[in-house]
């Protein structure tokens, strides 16, 4: 075998350093978001200076969509190898299964980390539409795992809407399943596929949730309107253009006031962006909350009744909801105030999951994993009109919330 070269070397050097920063600056973006990311942090993290990190990365945004898209393109892998099996459900298997093999590689320390994909939207052009486009060609490669003579029934968009709810569980996931070691993790694969592939109603169930009037799950208690309406135009903006894009500015200029009047109603942004959070949670927690006071229903009508509803509100003019992707821009200490009341949503989830095993009306499934679950396709319906734009607000259930809580390959 003949000497390797020092050009061979250096290239060497080069590309394990590089990776090492794109290591450190993962774990920085997942913690603290592109806000909080800085080439400085990056460089302490790995005993390099500033200035040797720009030899690598010249802005943060350079490092920050070096990261993501590195993240991708592990996922675009996966997504790429479960593609191999023969049948929807096979694929589906088999992607969950290399999905939790990786977090169980990177929690080894034998695999880079992941990063938070949502973060995309936080970036500037031009890395922003080149890590869009990356994103774009997961989309497409995920959305195969439905391409089947026996799944011809099912519509284009209807495949995209089931392809962005399975990419949310993988999103998602991230954030609950540090609670398991890793050894759990063939368990929570089988409890996963069992819930995606045949949902929580038992077989014969029929899909008839009990409507709940959107002018009640929109009331709020307490603030004028004028602040409702900040809000909801802060809300919006978030989730379109992250945390960075919703500048005060464009928030003032969407309403048409002045940046003084904005202060009026908020001290700084990072109040803003908690006044959306516990916004949203009150409608999450209204939901419940009116579903559960339906006459002689059963906890299976008084979920889907819940969740159906949540479905319509995100594409109604009151909604959406704020996604769970803003929380990385906020200060840890905030951050986990916000996780606490999010779990006390996904825990009610979980509490009517639970009864409903009990009474007969929900299948046997694990309440904790089906909760969360049910949370992350609540959470990405947000994205239903951008991805099927001629989805109506009552449709929204059927073709999101549906495929979950019945089955994701049923008719």
């Amino acid at each position: 075998m003949p000497p390797r070269t020092a050009a061979a070397r250096s290239t060497d050097r080069f590309e394990r350093k590089r990776e090492a920063i794109l290591d450190a600056a993962t774990l920085i973006l997942n913690r603290k978001g592109i806000k909080g990311l800085t080439l400085g942090d990056t460089a302490a993290a790995v005993d390099l200076s500033t200035t040797s990190v720009t030899y690598y990365f010249k802005r943060k945004d350079d490092l920050a969509a070096a990261c993501i898209m590195r993240g991708i393109e592990t996922l675009l892998e996966l997504a790429d190898l479960a593609l191999g099996a023969p049948t929807p459900p096979e694929r589906l298997h088999s992607f969950l299964t290399r999905y939790l093999d990786t977090l169980k590689a990177i929690e080894a320390g034998t695999a880079p980390p992941l990063p938070i994909i949502s973060e995309l939207r936080a970036l500037s052009s031009p890395r922003r539409e080149e890590v869009a486009t990356a994103y774009g060609r997961l989309f497409r490669k995920a959305r195969q795992i439905f391409d089947h003579p026996d799944l011809a029934w099912m519509s284009r968009g209807r495949r995209t809407a089931r392809t962005r709810m399975l990419l949310e569980q993988v999103f998602w996931g991230g954030a609950w399943l540090a609670k398991f070691d890793t050894e759990d993790y063939p368990r929570i694969r089988d409890r996963m596929v069992d819930i995606l592939l045949n949902g929580v109603a038992p077989e014969g169930t029929d899909w008839a949730p009990t409507p709940i009037a959107m002018d009640k799950l929109a009331t709020r208690d307490g603030p004028e309107p004028a602040r409702e309406t900040f809000l909801l135009a802060a809300t919006r903006l978030i989730n379109n253009r992250g945390y960075r894009g919703a500048s005060v500015d464009k928030i003032s200029a969407e309403l048409n006031v002045t940046k003084g009047s904005f202060y009026h109603h908020n001290e700084a942004k990072d109040d803003l962006v908690v006044a959306c959070f516990e916004r949203s949670f009150e409608v999450m927690t209204r939901a419940q909350r009116l579903a559960m006071e339906v006459p002689a229903a059963s906890q299976w009508d008084r979920l889907s009744a819940c969740a159906a509803a949540l479905a319509e509100f995100q594409l109604s003019e009151h909604g959406p909801l704020l996604k769970s992707s803003a929380l990385t821009a906020l200060p840890e200490q905030i951050r986990r105030v916000m996780i606490e009341h999010s779990s006390r949503v996904s825990d009610r989830f979980a509490s009517m999951i639970s009864d409903g095993i009990a009474e007969g009306s929900i299948r046997p499934v694990d309440p904790f994993i089906a909760a969360q679950m049910l949370n992350a396709t609540l959470n990405a319906c947000a994205d239903l009109g951008y991805l099927v734009p001629d989805v109506r607000p009552k449709a929204a259930a059927s073709v999101f919330v549906r495929p979950l809580l019945m089955g994701v390959f049923r008719h």
